[in-house]
């Protein structure tokens, strides 16, 4: 494929839908829908060589025996799901900095440390080029609601033997979550 250009669509409040312009190996031009959290694409580059604009959790407690999961109800599929905490990196922020904040927020817990980065995760490849990093880590504290008025959520510390269940109870997850739980459940 050869990257022709784009066309801006729609400017949201927290996306901007874009049409992409490319050239397939035959010759025949392809539009390509997709979102991004940037009002502007620029230049081919930037379609993937960007900082990342949000943060995933991946928190175990001290003992390494529970995960921290939230369920939490999704507008875009009128549902809850279990997924990792998670949110968008502030301007100024570092993606701990983010972290410790969107944890607090979602769960009421501290990040209590902070074991590895997980660079250039793409949460839905398929249609948009917001790019995550992941923190893996632990927390403790006591959980809390979310400090948003616009999120129902609903956090816990679950052991294999739970997150085993919900899998096996075919529990709506988000892709990533679902895939590490299994996982780590299954170790």
């Amino acid at each position: 494929m050869k990257y022709k250009g784009y066309t801006k669509i729609h400017q949201g409040k927290y996306i901007t839908r874009f049409d992409l312009h490319y050239q397939t190996e035959a010759g025949r031009a392809k539009d390509y829908e997709m979102v991004a959290r940037t009002p502007e694409l620029g230049d081919f580059a930037s379609l993937h060589d960007h900082p990342a604009e949000a943060v995933v959790l991946i928190l175990h407690d001290e003992s390494g025996e529970k995960i921290l999961l939230n369920r939490e109800f999704r507008m875009a599929i009128g549902c809850a799901v279990y997924n990792f905490p998670a949110g968008l990196i502030d301007p100024g922020e570092t993606p701990d900095q983010a972290a410790e904040r969107e944890l607090r927020e979602e769960t009421g817990l501290q990040l209590t440390g902070v074991k590895t980065h997980l660079y250039n995760s793409y949460g839905a490849v398929g249609f948009s080029n917001e790019k995550t990093l992941c923190v893996v880590g632990t927390a403790d504290g006591t959980f809390a609601p979310s400090t948003s008025a616009e999120e129902e959520i609903e956090a816990g510390w679950y052991t294999r033997e739970q997150v085993r269940q919900l899998i096996r109870e075919r529990a709506p997850f988000a892709a990533r979550t679902q895939a590490y739980c299994y996982l780590w459940a299954n170790c």
